[in-house]
This record gives structure tokens, C-alpha cells and sequence, in this order.
């Protein structure tokens, strides 16, 4: 194994969510433990010059924090390397597997969309349209101009390593075929009420309108 230059080293730093172990070949980089909602953006905000790569060690959740503080600080030139949770979604959706930690440290950024919604919050691995039961919400869902859904339905919406950025697709129809995934820039929902649930969090009031959609600038995906 090559050991990593004083370079290197200096120009990474770690971001260790809540209880997560620390990776071995990680244990010689600066690190943040990160504890509390308003940790990202105090440790982000006041970051040393000279940081190139954030290396996420947490949940999806915890990957879109920091890619929000990222975009709204207009930071997205910072490259982020993730070591996933196993039921990450980003986890799959990136094809982060074995040897995350490795490949964060010493992998290549490359730029990948970046998807956020219209509250300014970006999603690292599945966002949902779904009724306050967690099941189906009333209205109309169009992928561009594809049309979704028209009556009752719950959606599921995830980036995509590619353009055109993201897909939706509506959960819970012919359970025993393949989903029908839209791929587009911007999903858009139009509903009697929803609860747009972001990475594993639902928000807190139902919506009567929500859109995901690719920010302008995408972000550095290292691996």
C-alpha cells in the first residue's frame, strides 16, 4: 500500500457523523465529529484554507447536509469523497462498494448533477412524494414533460450519475414488474397535500406544490 504524501494529507479532512467508527486508513486525516443539526454548517463555514476534499463518513442524510451547505456557500469546487451506510441509497446509485474509505482518500473527483429541490436542499440519495400515512397522495407528477401520475399515487426521486440528472418513478404499481422510471432534469408535483420526504427525513408540513430539479453546477464525486 502507498502511503499517502504530506500533500494529500493536508488537503483532506473527515466529517464523522454521529457514532460511525473511523476507518483505519483514515486515522491520520484531520477529523470533525459531527453531532447535532447545526454542526455541518458551523465546521463547513470556518473550514482551513487549503481543504480540497470532505470525506463524509455518515448516511445519505448526512452526504445531503453537506452538499447544501456546499451549493448555498457556493463551495461545490470542494470534492467529497462518502464511506456510506449500508442501506445508503447514494451507496448504490454511485456504485460505492467495497473499499469506500480507500478510494475517498486516494480516488479522482469527477462531476457528477447535482439535484436539490425548490427549498434549496440537496439530495444525495431518495427523495418521496407520499401522504401524511406514508402511502399515496392525490394530484399530477410530470418528469419535464413527461406526465407521471395523474390521480392517486406515491413517487419515488433519485439523482442519477448522469444527465439529464434525476428519476421518478411511482411506487407500488405492478409490484411483480420492474419499475417504470422517468429520467429528466426537474420533477414537478402539483397535490391536495404531501410530505416530501428528503434522504430518510420528512419535512415538517404538508406541501400543496414541490419540484426536484438539476442545480446549474453539479458536484466532485470522488471514487
Amino acid at each position: 500500500m502507498s502511503t499517502p504524501s504530506v500533500t494529500e494529507t493536508a488537503a483532506a479532512r473527515v466529517l464523522l457523523f454521529g457514532t460511525r467508527r473511523l476507518p483505519r486508513i483514515l486515522r491520520d486525516l484531520p477529523v470533525d465529529r459531527v453531532e447535532g443539526s447545526d454542526a455541518v454548517r458551523t465546521l463547513l463555514d470556518a473550514l482551513p484554507d487549503g481543504t480540497l476534499r470532505l470525506i463524509v463518513v455518515g448516511g445519505d442524510g448526512d452526504l445531503g447536509q453537506v452538499l447544501t451547505r456546499l451549493m448555498r456557500t457556493e463551495r461545490l469546487d470542494v470534492e467529497l469523497g462518502f464511506v456510506p451506510d449500508r442501506r445508503s441509497r447514494a451507496r448504490r446509485t454511485y456504485r460505492i462498494g467495497i473499499g469506500a474509505a480507500r478510494r475517498a482518500r486516494t480516488g479522482r473527483a469527477h462531476r457528477v448533477p447535482l439535484i436539490r429541490d425548490d427549498t434549496g436542499t440537496a439530495l444525495a440519495g431518495r427523495a418521496s412524494w407520499q401522504g401524511t400515512d406514508g402511502e399515496a397522495v392525490t394530484g399530477e407528477a410530470t418528469v419535464d414533460d413527461t406526465l407521471l401520475f395523474e390521480g392517486i399515487a406515491a413517487v419515488d426521486i433519485e439523482p442519477i450519475e448522469a444527465l439529464p440528472g434525476l428519476r421518478a418513478g411511482v411506487r407500488g404499481r405492478a409490484r411483480l414488474l420492474p419499475r417504470r422510471w422517468v429520467t429528466g432534469r426537474a420533477a414537478q408535483l402539483g397535490t391536495e397535500g404531501a410530505v416530501v420526504v428528503r434522504d430518510g427525513v420528512a419535512g415538517a408540513r404538508p406541501v400543496t406544490r414541490s419540484t426536484f430539479y438539476r442545480h446549474q453546477q453539479g458536484w466532485l464525486l470522488v471514487r
